[in-house]
């Protein structure tokens, strides 16, 4: 099970889907992250796959999600509608300028690139 903390939760374990602090050279009020290489995989898939995300730390905790409820046996319906809502979110703030409807059309093709990408690169 893959889990992502805050950076005030975060500890120095390097657990695969765990985020594990922030980087030494970029102190503490640094927003740069310490990833592992399943992370930085599935964040530069999303990249690849043309989901912009309005922060690495966010698309993390969907991921996370995506891991959490997938080992809890829930059927993929229930994965995608358990995420749906935190991937929306996550594309309105990153696209705040586009129209309302570019952003539903880019959610919906994010919801399942996050979902994917997730079990693929996290889970």
């Amino acid at each position: 099970m893959s889990t992502v903390a805050l950076p005030s939760q975060q500890s120095a374990g390097s657990d695969q889907g765990v985020v594990t602090g922030v980087s030494p050279e970029s102190g503490p009020q640094s927003s740069k992250l310490d990833l592992t290489p399943a992370q930085r995989g599935y964040l530069d898939a999303l990249t690849a796959a043309g989901v912009h995300t309005s922060s690495e730390l966010r698309a993390l905790s969907i991921g996370s999600y995506v891991c959490q409820a997938r080992a809890a046996g829930q059927s993929e319906q229930a994965v995608r509608d358990y995420v749906a809502p935190m991937v929306r979110s996550d594309v309105a703030d990153a696209n705040a300028s586009a129209p309302q409807s570019a952003s539903v059309i880019q959610a919906d093709a994010a919801i399942d690139d996050y979902i994917l990408l997730a079990g693929q690169r996290l889970c």
